[in-house]
């Protein structure tokens, strides 16, 4: 109870961090709005690490895989906070739920895992809610939209990693190496972007960085009293919070194409997670 209580905290925080994200999404580059995310995430947790959790400070096992997964986290923030910059959070977030579907898919190849006619029949119907959602040819097809759905691959991408390292390194030493990562590429482009802030956007900015940071240390401490694969369809708790502040905040509110796509993609992917829990 308490790995799913933990868990279902984390979802309804970190879309806090959108939020903030959109808002600012129309004074800021989202280039700019991606280094913060991250350049706040490591202001926040290596002190934190540093007094309570030094003994997990310790180097890599896998650096390599380390840096590819921040990298991969990076690309998925980077379409992430540029789609909802254009679009609503809810529609984002909607197309962005294929990474499980993309995990699947991938896995064969990447993890040299098997995957039966069934969830391979499983990613196909996600993806048909993915269209029902954009519904191509009938609303315009944007890059925003496309973005989207490139936050769900590189997300999808990203777990894969994420379960090779699993048993290799420390979650803490992972969360400020992924946050390490983001913040020192994102800076090699953002001066192309930049732009002086306000005193208000910078705490915007630093909340957005504490969001991010309380989000995840509340996944990590989930995934210690259950495994990955039983939490992972709770992920679709997110979704509620954040058609609430996309209303509340934006008056974005998702129609009913964006409702049908969501519930055939979240059946899928539940029905994937379940299927993996079956072979495990």
């Amino acid at each position: 109870m308490k790995a799913i209580i933990l868990n279902l905290s984390a979802w309804a925080v970190l879309p806090f961090m959108d939020t903030i994200a959109k808002y600012l999404s129309s004074e800021i580059s989202f280039f700019q709005i991606t280094w913060a995310r991250y350049f706040f995430t490591v202001f926040w947790t290596l002190p934190l690490m540093f007094f309570f959790f030094r003994n997990n400070l310790k180097w890599s096992e896998n650096p390599k895989l380390q840096i590819l997964r921040g990298m991969t986290l990076l690309s998925a923030n980077f379409c992430f906070f540029y789609s909802i910059s254009v679009i609503s959070m809810a529609k984002a977030l909607t197309l962005a739920f294929i990474a499980p579907l993309v995990t699947t898919a991938l896995s064969p190849i990447i993890l040299d895992e098997k995957v039966g006619i069934k969830r391979w029949s499983a990613v196909i119907v996600g993806f048909i809610g993915s269209l029902v959602v954009i519904r191509p040819g009938l609303i315009e097809f944007n890059i925003a939209t496309v973005a989207a759905l490139g936050t769900g691959f590189f997300y999808g991408v990203y777990l894969i990693i994420t379960r090779k390292l699993h048993s290799v390194d420390n979650p803490l030493l992972t969360l400020l190496i992924t946050g390490v990562v983001g913040a020192i590429i994102s800076s090699l482009f953002v001066p192309i972007v930049w732009i002086n802030l306000s005193q208000s956007q910078w705490l915007w900015l630093a909340l957005m960085g504490i969001f991010a940071c309380l989000g995840h240390l509340l996944l990590i401490y989930s995934l210690r009293y259950a495994d990955a694969s039983k939490l992972a369809p709770f992920g679709y708790f997110e979704i509620i919070t954040n058609i609430i502040l996309g209303y509340y905040f934006f008056k974005d509110f998702p129609d009913l194409w964006t409702f049908t796509g969501l519930f055939i993609i979240i059946s899928s992917g539940v029905y994937v997670f379940r299927r993996e829990l079956k072979s495990t």
